[in-house]
């Protein structure tokens, strides 16, 4: 069978229902093609960055909970008594927040807001739900965290030497873009409730919570 080498152009109804299948794609967190199709190569691809930035937040929230002897000692969880904030602020040797760091150091509304943090972070991108508010969560945390290594000092406050690697973007800035482009992807319709939970009322009326 041979191609039609001029096809007509589609016009009237046609052309708009055509216009109107490839917005709906678009809208339902498709990737419109030329032809109309919609590639599914670049959701998934989002949707496995957001479950892998999903595990590493719960990871470390069950981590510091239940102290499974990686970065927190077996018994020195939360649940055994042990502060999630305590080892990290009070070490930070570095900065114009140093004192400020050291004096939130164990406090109980510090380990509350760190521990809720991660974990509301952590479902949120599991789920796919809520990706905006746990991209502006997720920046300040970062952002606190990056304050607290201060990557751009040279030498620590004892002098020696920082060993910083980069004095700008650290992991804690690449962890910060990929929560804002997990939640303009929007990452959340592949593999997760991201649909269901846009066309929820609550939601709908408020596009800041998507």
């Amino acid at each position: 069978m041979a191609l039609q080498q001029n096809p007509r152009p589609l016009t009237g109804n046609h052309s708009s229902a055509s216009h109107r299948g490839t917005a709906e794609r678009a809208a339902d967190g498709g990737t419109a093609t030329r032809d109309g199709t919609t590639g599914t190569a670049p959701l998934r691809t989002t949707a496995v960055l957001r479950i892998l930035t999903a595990f590493t937040f719960l990871w470390a929230f069950f981590d510091k909970a239940f102290g499974w002897g990686y970065a927190t000692g077996a018994g020195k969880g939360w649940v055994d008594g042990g502060s999630p904030t305590m080892g990290f602020l009070s070490g930070v040797s570095a900065g114009p927040m140093e004192s400020t760091f050291h004096a939130w150091a164990g406090d109980a509304w510090a380990d509350w807001a760190f521990m809720l943090g991660l974990l509301g972070i952590g479902v949120a991108l599991l789920s796919g739900i809520a990706l905006r508010p746990a991209a502006l969560a997720g920046t300040a945390m970062m952002a606190l965290m990056w304050a607290a290594e201060w990557p751009p000092a040279r030498h620590l406050s004892d002098g020696s030497p920082s060993m910083s690697s980069n004095p700008m973007i650290d992991y804690h800035v690449l962890y910060a873009a990929v929560l804002v482009l997990l939640a303009v992807a929007p990452a959340g319709r592949t593999w997760g409730l991201g649909q269901a939970w846009a066309r929820l009322p609550l939601v709908r009326g408020n596009r800041w919570l998507l």
